[in-house]
């Protein structure tokens, strides 16, 4: 009901909406923009041609950008705790989470999920993929799955800010920092790293992973290729634990007095 109001608040504008969402997408095209830059003066990146790029970026900025839409309003909640204006939302018959989530619901974002989409859906055309039904169905899979596992950064980003009062960098980091690295091949990046966004911060699920079987490339760190079909169960496992930390949060959150 709160996504609503905002939604019909934005459209009421609607002139302003459109150039607003117009502006959205072409700034989120910049980084696009750069990954063409560079191909203009090299063939490959990494050992991956633009087109398997363009698939990595368009797969990445989709599943960031569903994320982001629905619950890219936890972001800024560490203004609420630091200002008191979270207590409102505890006095309230309704989930907490969902009301953060709905809080000045920007419809813009759909800018970036679309822009996301468009490169995506020309790196299917452009790819030299033999697409069989499992690839093809794993698409759809590894975006949902993939926003999934960013929703869950968000909540557990979210829950760090009840209790750390600010810090909405860490969270950045994270959520707009690993959406800009999943959108480069992993042969670009240490194998520390590696380790780090596969077996801590499982971000190497959002994308890379299924997409390398989609392209038929060799995985990092030795990872067998049935992983490329765990990220369901990872997004699961995330949302569950960003759930709970979440609760935790709460739990432990004592407003800001008087």
């Amino acid at each position: 009901m709160v996504s609503a109001m905002w939604i019909r608040s934005t459209l009421a504008y609607r002139a302003s909406f459109v150039m607003t969402l117009l502006g959205n997408c072409a700034l989120t095209a910049l980084d696009f923009v750069g990954i063409l830059l560079m191909f203009s003066q090299v063939d490959r990146l990494g050992g991956y041609g633009l087109a398997e790029i363009a698939f990595l970026y368009g797969t990445a900025g989709t599943a960031f950008g569903l994320a982001d839409l629905f619950a890219g309003s936890l972001g800024r909640l560490g203004t609420r705790v630091r200002d008191g204006t979270l207590d409102a939302f505890l006095v309230r018959p309704a989930p907490v989470l969902a009301q953060v989530a709905a809080d000045r619901f920007a419809l813009r974002r759909v800018g970036r999920l679309a822009q996301g989409l468009i490169v995506l859906g020309w790196s299917v055309t452009a790819l030299d993929v033999a697409w069989t039904p499992v690839k093809v169905l794993l698409v759809p899979v590894l975006l949902v799955s993939g926003a999934g596992i960013f929703v869950a950064v968000f909540m557990a980003g979210a829950a760090f800010q009840i209790v750390a009062q600010d810090a909405a960098e860490v969270q950045n980091a994270a959520t707009f920092g690993g959406n800009t690295m999943l959108q480069y091949p992993p042969t670009v990046f240490g194998d520390g790293l590696l380790r780090g966004v596969t077996f801590v911060l499982p971000l190497a699920f959002v994308n890379w992973l299924p997409a390398l079987y989609i392209l038929g490339r060799p995985y990092p760190l030795d990872l067998p290729r049935a992983v490329a079909f765990a990220p369901p169960l990872v997004a699961a496992c995330c949302l569950a634990a960003a759930g709970l930390a979440w609760r935790a949060a709460l739990r432990a959150y004592r407003s800001t007095g008087s």
